[in-house]
């Protein structure tokens, strides 16, 4: 009897075990556990709706619908792509006019670098629902804010298209591939600025505001493009690498009825950067942030339109560097809303419309994360920040004096907002690592949840045969005292009186944060992969990552990748001496910023690390582009042994353990030079290791079966070396 019992019992476990389904690698990049969206969310302006972009994948078309705010009902289909066979490809992205009765329409999108792409454009009036093809193949179309004229770029040129009459205005004549560009920002303000368009319509729709960007004297920087072609193709762009030569900017006015261009005179600055550029609410004047090229000075200038005269109404100084952001906003007075780290953590400020300041709207010590709007009416400001916790986000409203201040998220977790133009309402966006994307509607006055929008219990139906193992956050604190933030993946099974492999992730990038409480990424499906192999997963957010201040996240300046470094192998040394961790058996792996860093612990802590995996790594800072670098490290010409300490490409003799590095021919982000000339570093050293090159794939190395390969590829790796 006892016998049979015991048959059934392990029985019995053998099909729970079973039961627990195990994640593949194709399922993950396949977009089986995607979570379901609300893509392309747009909040209305003049009424108290949204639209999304929706796909009916039976009829393979796709809406741009309207919902009430208030209700959460369709309320009506602004457009159907099948009623118009141009729009047969679908539609990439639209933009309202002003008085949001017209669209403008992408389709047909080739992308260019990381932000930017060429697009045809449909026009698409609401009213008497006619389409109309007015663009082919240009850049950032923007609507004049009478509805009457449409700006766009197009070949480095700036031009103006009439809707009532078709006729096409050229503002600019001299934009010249690799050379001169108008109204949209070369590569590297692209890249580290985040902005494409570099031009700016005034608030009666008189004047057009420009950036320039000379160069010329950029150096150029060359790829070949293999293809299946029998000769390769060239591609080459200006890029200033760090300590080179940047473009020269300058700004314009141009003035519509006169169809003339006045230069600002900006005289005073001398190597600088324009990191925004907008017009006030006032119709005559324009606000640019200028930057000096170690970005440790900011000064917001406001400009006459006519005269062209400027004015400092603000200036930052910083000992590290500023953050630039896209938080300045203009109320009705053209007092202004500001955020800053002066008080040693990102806060909301008021102005006056002279630049004095009027009240510090938030205080603490905590981070403002995002700045969401201002409800004129009720004179309240909505933002994001980490008040509760740094590994999580929370939506507040407060008055614009700092007073009565209301927690509006009600989840432990992330959430983020959406308002309705009105600020009655707003879709609450949550996850956890245990939540799937949610989605509410809310009421601004108290948080109070209306209604659900999308749950994705369907994801979390399907995910509960694979019985996903959590993550576990914890303050790891290491020898130093140093406090971090980190999570960790155990096998489902495990059993403490075992020792096993630790994988470590880290990103470690300047003001970056990997240890967050929000849903799985395809990283994370791959982390518990790992996991139901027999792994433990670890990932530690070390000093000069975000959300924990200015002092933390800025003591890394001058010395990218010293104290990173030093946290990274401090806390594997921590974790190994954990009872249940097998410390001879620790490995590291990281893309981009992660990859210099996975390179550097492998080389510099040969000791503790048995194996590292770099993807896409930065090897030697003197190759990387001047506005990210110098803003952490000076130019190479003042700090050298900042540069070259810490670049894993003068440390390769180190090499101990088992090496992988990866890197895509057409990274126009960190070049394929870095790790071709880590190769060599690496053969002449006389050192062992793998390599796998993805020809004619960027940054991302993705396309086709890319990442499937890409992650067997290092699935087997971390079996046969870790």
């Amino acid at each position: 009897m006892k016998l049979k019992q015991a048959v059934v019992v392990f029985l019995l476990s053998c099909f729970s075990l079973s039961a627990q389904q195990k994640i593949s690698v194709e399922e993950i990049y396949t977009g089986a556990f995607r979570a379901q969206g609300m893509d392309e969310l747009i909040a209305m302006k003049n009424t108290n709706q949204y639209t999304v972009l929706n796909f009916d994948r039976t009829s393979r078309t796709m809406q741009i619908d309207l919902y009430d705010f208030a209700t959460l009902k369709k309320v009506n289909t602004l457009i159907d792509t099948k009623n118009f066979s141009e729009l047969a490809n679908g539609i990439d992205s639209y933009v309202f006019s002003k008085d949001e009765k017209q669209l403008l329409i992408a389709n047909n999108s080739n992308p260019i670098f990381r932000h930017s792409f060429t697009a045809d454009y449909f026009l698409y009036n609401l009213e008497t629902k006619k389409l109309t093809k007015v663009l082919e193949q240009v850049q950032e179309p923007t609507f004049s804010p009478d509805g009457t004229k449409i700006g766009f770029a197009q070949n480095n040129n700036l031009f103006i298209y009439e809707i009532a009459s078709e006729k096409v205005t050229q503002v600019t004549s001299d934009g010249k591939k690799n050379s001169i560009i108008n109204g949209i920002t070369d590569w590297v303000y692209e890249e580290e600025f985040a902005f494409v368009r570099a031009y700016d319509w005034s608030a009666d729709g008189k004047k057009l505001a420009y950036i320039r960007f000379d160069e010329s004297e950029v150096p150029e920087f060359s790829m070949n493009v293999f293809k299946k072609d029998l000769y390769p193709t060239v591609e080459t762009f200006k890029y200033p690498k760090a300590g080179e030569k940047n473009a020269v900017v300058s700004l314009y006015v141009y003035d519509v009825t006169s169809a003339a261009s006045k230069t600002i005179n900006l005289g005073n600055y001398n190597d600088f950067y324009i990191a925004r550029m907008k017009w006030t609410n006032d119709a005559n004047v324009l606000s640019a942030q200028v930057l000096n090229r170690h970005q440790d000075n900011l000064d917001l200038l406001f400009i006459d339109g006519t005269t062209g005269n400027a004015k400092v109404v603000l200036n930052e100084k910083d000992k590290a560097y500023v953050d630039v952001t896209d938080n300045l906003t203009f109320l009705k007075d053209n007092s202004f809303i500001w955020t800053s780290e002066k008080d040693g953590y990102n806060h909301i400020y008021l102005y006056d419309k002279t630049g004095k300041l009027k009240n510090q709207v938030t205080k603490g010590n905590w981070e403002v994360t995002a700045y969401y709007g201002f409800d004129e009416k009720n004179k309240t400001v909505f933002y994001q920040s980490v008040e509760n916790g740094s590994i999580g986000r929370d939506v507040y409203r407060i008055g614009l004096d700092g007073k009565g201040k209301v927690k509006l998220s009600q989840q432990i977790g992330t959430n983020s907002a959406t308002f309705s133009p009105n600020f009655e309402y707003f879709i609450n966006t949550y996850s956890s690592t245990t939540q799937p994307t949610a989605y509410t509607l809310n009421s601004s006055k108290d948080g109070k949840q209306m209604q659900s929008i999308v749950d994705n219990k369907a994801l979390a139906e399907k995910l509960k045969k694979y019985d996903l193992p959590n993550k576990e956050f914890f303050e790891l604190t290491t020898e130093k005292g140093h406090k971090l933030n980190a999570w960790m993946i155990k096998p489902k099974d495990f059993d403490a009186t075992k020792k096993y492999p630790v994988f470590m992730f880290q990103y470690s990038g300047p003001g970056s944060q990997q240890v967050a409480n929000q849903w799985l990424n395809s990283n994370d499906y791959w982390f518990m992969m790992l996991s139901q192999q027999g792994y433990i997963v670890a990932c530690v957010d070390g000093r000069g990552t975000g959300f924990k201040g200015a002092d933390f996240k800025k003591c890394t300046q001058k010395e990218l990748g010293k104290f990173e470094l030093e946290d990274q192998i401090d806390a594997a040394k921590v974790i190994g001496n954990y009872a249940y961790v097998d410390k001879t058996r620790i490995g590291i792996f990281g893309w981009s910023y992660g990859g210099f860093m996975s390179s550097n612990c492998l080389f510099k802590g040969a000791d503790v690390f048995k194996m590292a995996i770099a993807v896409a790594p930065v090897t030697n800072w003197r190759f990387y582009d001047s506005i990210y670098t110098e803003r952490y490290m000076q130019t190479p010409q003042e700090n050298a042994s900042g540069y070259d300490d810490n670049s894993p490409i003068n440390h390769v003799s180190k090499l101990k353990g088992n090496f992988l590095l990866i890197h895509g021919t057409a990274d126009d982000n960190v070049h394929v030079q870095n790790t071709m000339q880590m190769i060599e570093a690496l053969v002449q050293a006389n050192k062992q290791f793998d390599w796998a090159i993805y020809p004619d794939k960027n940054h991302g190395i993705y396309g086709g079966k890319t990442r499937i390969q890409l992650y067997n590829k290092m699935t087997n790796f971390i079996k046969e070396k870790l």
